[in-house]
């Protein structure tokens, strides 16, 4: 196997939400790691995962994350958790793009019920 570097512009894209963007640097069933875009005012449906465990670490901008009904407000070098079953919410409550990262194990794919 080559290891190649790996970027937005080469990563798989995909749209999600209200206008949000996704790029897959790392998709395996163990490992999943995306850097993910989230326009100004957008947010996702509140949700959970029965086997993934997350972090969301973000790289530029500010992200709301409620977790088990907390908000944590995250800013660029921020990073937090989320364990199976817990639920959460990410959302975009400021003016200007949020840039981050979620790192899931094993992959999240097919793992996601609405809370």
């Amino acid at each position: 196997m080559k290891h190649l570097p790996i970027s937005i512009a080469t990563a798989d894209h995909y749209r999600w939400g209200d206008g949000c963007d996704g790029w897959h640097l790392v998709r395996t069933k163990t490992l999943s790691v995306i850097e993910e875009r989230m326009p100004p005012k957008a947010s996702e449906r509140r949700h959970k995962h029965e086997r993934a465990h997350q972090f969301f670490y973000v790289l530029r901008g500010a992200l709301t994350l409620e977790i088990d009904g907390e908000e944590k407000r995250l800013m660029a070098g921020d990073g937090i958790e989320v364990t199976p079953g817990q639920a959460h919410h990410a959302f975009n409550r400021s003016d200007a793009d949020v840039r981050f990262i979620v790192t899931s194990e094993p992959s999240s794919h097919g793992d996601r019920i609405d809370a």
